[in-house]
C-alpha cells in the first residue's frame, strides 16, 4: 500500500510538468506559424510575382518547421547529448524501413545545394518531360509536355515525381547551358528539282526566324562556359544537303527557345509552303515504286510507271 501511495505520489508531480510541456510546445509552434503568416502577408501585398512568392512561401515554411522542431526538441530532451542517444537508439531501424523516404530528403538536399534544376525549368527525367512546378521534400512535380503531343507541348497533366529518382535516371535540363536548343526541320525535294535553288530559299528563311538569336545566344554561351565546357563554331542557321533514296534532303538547322519549338517549326514550315509554291521548278519528293510493264515486250515507247 505505501508503495501504492509512492507512485500515485511521484506521478502527480510528473503531470504539471508535462502539462507546461505540451503548452510551450504548442505555443512555439502557434508563434512561429503567425510569424510565417505575417511575413507572407507582407510579401503579398509587395509582389505580384508568381516565382517570388513561391521561394518565400517555401523558405519560410522550411525555416518554421526547422526552428520549430529544434526549439521543441530542445525542451523536451535535457540536452543534445539526449538527443543524440536516443536519435543513435532508432537511426538503424529507420535507415531500414524508410528507405525510400530518406533517399528522396537526400536527393531534395542535393537538388536544392547542386541546383541541377530549378523551378521553372523545362527538364527531361527517364521517360517524363516537362516544366518543373514545384520542388517539395520528398518530390518535385512536372507540368507535362510530349508523350501524345508533338513539339514538346504541354499535356495538361501534372506528374509527382520522387526526388530519389535524381539518383538513378538521366536527368536533362533545356534550360541550362545557354538556355536555348537546336532543331532540325528536314526539307526532301525530287532528283528533278532545283536543289540549289531550294537550299538558298530555305537559308534566307532560317536567317529571317532564328539568325536574330545568334547574338544572344553567343552572351549566353560566354557566361555557361564559366561553369560548363560548351563551346560552338557556328550559331547561326544552317542548311544540310544530303541524299535519299527518293530524293535530296535539305535539312535547316536553328537554334530556338525549348518553349518556343512548335511555334517556330509552324512559322517556318508555312513560309516554306508559300515559297516553293512561286517556284515550278521545286517539288517535294514522296516515296514513289516503279514497274515496267513487260506483257508487251520488245515494243518501242515502253516507260515505267509510277504509283
Amino acid at each position: 500500500m505505501t508503495y501504492l501511495f509512492g507512485f500515485f505520489r511521484e506521478t502527480a508531480g510528473l503531470i504539471p510538468d508535462l502539462q507546461i510541456k505540451l503548452l510551450t510546445s504548442a505555443l512555439i509552434i502557434l508563434v512561429l506559424w503567425l510569424i510565417r503568416t505575417l511575413v507572407l502577408r507582407i510579401v503579398w501585398r509587395k509582389t505580384e510575382d508568381v516565382r517570388t512568392r513561391y521561394v518565400w512561401r517555401k523558405t519560410l515554411t522550411y525555416t518554421a518547421v526547422t526552428f520549430s522542431v529544434i526549439l521543441v526538441g530542445l525542451l523536451w530532451y535535457t540536452g543534445f547529448q539526449s538527443m543524440a542517444t536516443f536519435l543513435g537508439l532508432v537511426s538503424a531501424g529507420i535507415a531500414i524501413a524508410l528507405k525510400d523516404p530518406i533517399t528522396n530528403v537526400a536527393a531534395w538536399v542535393f537538388i536544392v545545394a547542386r541546383r541541377p534544376f530549378t523551378l521553372g525549368d523545362r527538364i527531361k527525367i527517364g521517360d517524363n518531360a516537362g516544366d518543373v512546378i514545384d520542388i517539395r521534400v520528398f518530390q518535385f512535380t512536372l507540368m507535362e509536355i510530349g508523350n501524345w503531343v508533338d513539339a514538346d507541348q504541354s499535356t495538361g497533366r501534372i506528374l509527382h515525381i520522387p526526388n530519389g529518382k535524381v539518383f538513378v535516371e538521366t536527368l536533362a535540363n533545356y534550360s541550362k547551358g545557354f538556355q536555348y536548343i537546336w532543331d532540325e526541320i528536314p526539307v526532301l525535294v525530287t532528283f528533278e528539282s532545283n536543289w540549289k535553288k531550294a537550299k538558298d530559299i530555305l537559308q534566307h528563311i532560317g536567317n529571317k526566324h532564328a539568325e536574330h538569336l545568334s547574338k544572344t545566344a553567343e552572351q549566353r554561351i560566354k557566361e555557361a562556359s564559366k561553369k560548363f565546357m560548351i563551346f560552338y563554331n557556328t550559331l547561326t542557321p544552317i542548311v544540310y544537303t544530303s541524299v535519299k533514296d527518293c530524293g535530296i534532303l535539305l535539312t535547316i538547322r536553328y537554334l530556338c527557345e525549348p518553349r518556343h519549338r512548335r511555334g517556330s517549326e509552324h512559322a517556318i514550315w508555312e513560309n516554306i509552303l508559300e515559297e516553293f509554291a512561286k517556284c515550278k521548278d521545286l517539288d517535294f519528293a514522296y516515296p514513289t515504286q516503279r514497274f515496267y510493264n513487260n506483257l508487251h515486250e520488245g515494243k518501242a515507247g515502253t516507260k515505267p510507271s509510277s504509283i
